[in-house]
């Protein structure tokens, strides 16, 4: 692990006699000014990097680290499958039944999952080996997608059979996206964990630019059935990274394993006692609820009111995460400049101008 930036060497007093230390972190060093002979003449030359702050660490350095490219990479080429999955099952469900409750359902069947399961899969990530909880449900969803992607292309697939498959594949997404945020800080140092985060965010905004653009391009030449089978081939890269990975064995202790219940318990307390974490929660609720709608009839908007096919509902998710990543580049200038709480009043407002937009237009 690298060390820390070396600061100037400083006279400090330990005792009797004054020491020189080079300031190396986790020393605990009492410092003071040492008093010069009156009839001294000494010339203090200031240290040249004294005043000098570090250099910012670049957003890609996580990537010198093996461990976490690799890792980095297998995710994003899995999150491309399956934003992939998630436009081709949208499209799918216009042909299969095209009411809007139904199309609707499939965004619901996606997302629900992690609004009910993502606080148990945390605690149950705590308590569990995560490399193997990882393999174990990646494994699942090669085999639910895989299986999927065979049903659509037999022409077996039913509304019921694709809404089912969803869920299951939602379901194994919010079991494992506790576990990748608690395996980031074992796979780069301390210095370079917000980069590595911000990397993660990097690697979804991407995924979900690239590949419902791709989705609808194999839609429109192979057939329906070809972006779950791809989805399904894009866990392989995934779980060859996770073999490949060998996390150091856990350290015996002799307290007792902490059962899932406790774990779950204890967030749940956590979550009540926090007055800024509940503000969010609700707040973000009151968001997506009503601003997923959009999202979630997309498919339809495409075919009915645009008349457009596979490529286009593709390009038009396509440019949900286009603007997604644009976004992200202004936002950290514009929290700086506004403060995160205007800036979430005028996103609200745009996003609620944008939707009155799509309602009112006519062809």
């Amino acid at each position: 692990m690298p060390a820390g930036f070396a600061r100037p060497s400083t006279i400090c007093s330990g005792g009797p006699d004054a020491r020189q230390v080079n300031g190396t972190a986790g020393e605990s060093v009492s410092c003071r000014p040492v008093t010069q002979p009156t009839d001294a003449k000494t010339v203090v030359h200031p240290a040249p990097d004294a005043a000098r702050a570090p250099p910012a660490p670049s957003a890609w350095r996580p990537l010198r680290h093996r461990t976490f490219a690799v890792l980095w990479g297998a995710t994003l080429l899995s999150n491309i499958g399956t934003w992939m999955h998630d436009m081709g099952a949208g499209w799918l469900m216009t042909s299969l039944d095209p009411s809007p409750v139904m199309v609707a359902l499939v965004q619901a069947a996606t997302t629900l999952p992690v609004f009910l399961f993502s606080l148990p899969a945390g605690a149950l990530a705590d308590i569990v080996d995560r490399r193997r909880m990882l393999l174990a449900v990646q494994a699942a969803m090669l085999v639910l997608a895989a299986t999927l992607g065979l049903i659509v292309l037999g022409g077996a697939v039913t509304p019921a059979l694709l809404l089912a498959f969803t869920f299951a594949l939602g379901t194994c997404t919010a079991a494992t996206s506790p576990a990748w945020n608690a395996i980031v800080p074992r796979l780069v140092p301390h210095e370079d964990f917000p980069s590595a985060v911000a990397l993660n965010a990097v690697s979804i905004n991407i995924s979900r630019t690239i590949g419902p653009a791709i989705g609808g391009a194999l839609i429109t030449a192979f057939g329906l059935a070809w972006p779950f089978l791809v989805n399904a081939v894009s866990f392989c890269a995934v779980l060859a990274a996770l073999a490949w990975w060998r996390t150091a064995p856990r350290t015996p202790t002799e307290q007792p394993r902490e059962r899932l219940t406790g774990a779950l318990g204890a967030g749940l307390m956590h979550a009540y006692a926090s007055a800024p974490l509940k503000a969010t929660l609700a707040r973000a609720l009151a968001f997506f609820i009503f601003a997923s709608a959009y999202w979630a009839l997309l498919p339809l908007i495409a075919q009915q009111r645009l008349a457009g096919d596979a490529q286009l509902f593709g390009t038009l998710v396509a440019c949900i995460g286009a603007g997604a990543v644009l976004g992200a580049q202004f936002l950290p200038r514009l929290r700086q400049r506004f403060g995160p709480h205007r800036v979430v009043v005028a996103a609200t407002l745009a996003t609620t101008m944008v939707m009155a937009t799509l309602a009112l237009a006519r062809q």
